[in-house]
């Protein structure tokens, strides 16, 4: 009964965090001119893939939910299945929180030298 917790544990510490952090930078785009009509069409595809990645982390994570706690409560043996997509939940989420989920950084302010003052 230990497995099962931790699977739950790792997706509700990791996944879902990052499936609310991808939310709110879905729509973030760096270096992005409307002036241009063609970064107009690259940012179109890269939103369309970024939804598509958080609709998998979130379908991932229900199921990997929904299998350790059927387990947990009706006290059967748990698929191998699981493990593999808890695994492929783990890596979706990382992917996530590293490319479009993170904070932005504001940038470094520049220190005045004393010699302008």
């Amino acid at each position: 009964m230990l497995v099962p917790s931790l699977l739950i544990a790792g997706v509700v510490l990791l996944a879902l965090p990052a499936l609310v952090l991808g939310a709110r930078g879905l729509f973030r785009h760096r270096g992005y001119s409307a002036a241009e009509p063609g970064d107009r069409a690259s940012v179109i595809v890269i939103v369309v893939l970024r939804i598509l990645l958080l609709l998998l982390l979130f379908v991932v994570s229900a199921v990997v939910l929904v299998s350790c706690v059927g387990v947990l409560v009706v006290d059967v043996e748990m698929h191998g299945m699981v493990y593999v997509l808890f695994a492929l939940d783990l890596l979706v989420a990382a992917l996530v929180l590293l490319t479009f989920g993170r904070r932005d950084q504001r940038p470094a302010r520049r220190r005045a030298s004393p010699a302008r003052r």
